[in-house]
């Protein structure tokens, strides 16, 4: 089993408040989890209405799998016109691996 999981870093464009925050946020989310069966939300920086954290994750048997969804979604984010993507981190792990 493989477990991969990515954290995206946004600056978001035109957004004055938190309440547009989620409304550009919030489709993202959606998008992401019924393009990719994967488990996405908000993860960093809600207090702050122009930048974003977004985090997927998602179990597999094979690694190949995981590596092209988490590719596949980071390209799908950085495409969106009202983001600016300033970076994404991500992990990709094996459930025999040792801590």
């Amino acid at each position: 089993m493989w477990i991969g999981w990515m954290e995206f870093d946004i600056l978001l464009g035109d957004v004055r408040s938190l309440k547009q925050k989620r409304s550009a946020v919030r489709p993202v989310i959606a998008e992401l989890t019924r393009r990719f069966g994967v488990s996405a939300a908000e993860t960093a920086t809600q207090d702050l209405h122009r930048r974003a954290g977004i985090g997927i994750a998602l179990v597999a048997a094979d690694r190949a799998h995981v590596v092209d969804v988490l590719d596949t979604a980071e390209r799908l984010v950085a495409a969106r016109p009202e983001f600016d993507l300033l970076s994404t981190r991500r992990g990709l792990a094996k459930s025999t691996d040792e801590d």
